[in-house]
């Protein structure tokens, strides 16, 4: 059974047994998450959630997503901006849905 969860204003298709890099989310590891902003269960679509269905998670780990470079420029202006950015994750796995 799949299902399609929202966190962190993005929008997942989970299945039991994966693990999924998410927006970070508070907690320690080997903590559990249940998501309750479930849009999808099976072939059940919610409008605009499924009622009583949650999603069981617990953290892996909290990691960081790789390094990106932000670069900016206005040519004919010497105008230019260099910024990186590294995103807080979290590792879930998934380990029920609950319809």
């Amino acid at each position: 059974m799949i299902a399609v969860i929202r966190t962190g204003g993005k929008q997942y298709t989970v299945a039991p047994e994966e693990t999924h890099e998410i927006e970070r989310i508070p907690g320690e590891a080997g903590a559990t998450v249940e998501f309750t902003d479930v849009l999808m269960v099976g072939d059940k679509v919610g409008k605009p959630t499924v009622e009583g269905a949650k999603v069981v998670a617990s953290i892996v780990k909290q990691a960081r997503g790789p390094h990106l470079i932000v670069f900016k420029k206005r040519r004919r202006q010497n105008s230019r901006r260099k910024n990186g950015h590294r995103q807080d994750l979290t590792v879930v796995k998934i380990e029920q849905i609950v319809a």
